[in-house]
């Protein structure tokens, strides 16, 4: 059984930096794709950042530039680094995950709340 534990939100200033950590408690990590969603008041939860099994990442827009997700396989652990934050990060951030085999996200974190004010 996979499950995902977030840490490392906060509430910082808009410039600031985070990073935020996502555990993977359970079997083959190396063959799960990875992905941060967020949800804001009142929006839809969207696909932030992702990287699949083998290390290839994808930004969305809004945070091209400016966050960087990566991997660990050895700790099964990746991360979020979040620089140049601004307001409108802010949100409640998820680390969810899928088989490679899967075509959505089927594991949920609890999620980790970013407030970013200035």
């Amino acid at each position: 059984q996979v499950q995902l534990a977030e840490s490392g939100g906060g509430s910082v200033q808009a410039g600031d930096s985070l990073r935020l950590s996502c555990v993977f408690w359970g079997r083959s990590f190396s063959s799960y794709v990875m992905g941060w969603f967020r949800q804001a008041p009142g929006k839809e939860r969207e696909l932030v950042a992702q990287i699949t099994a083998g290390g290839s990442t994808y930004e969305a827009d809004s945070v091209k530039g400016r966050f960087t997700n990566s991997r660990d396989n050895a700790k099964n652990i990746v991360y979020l680094q979040m620089n140049s934050l601004k307001p409108e990060d802010t949100a409640i951030y998820y680390c969810a995950t899928k088989h490679i085999s899967t075509s959505t996200y089927d594991i949920w974190g609890q999620g980790t709340q970013v407030t970013v004010s200035g």
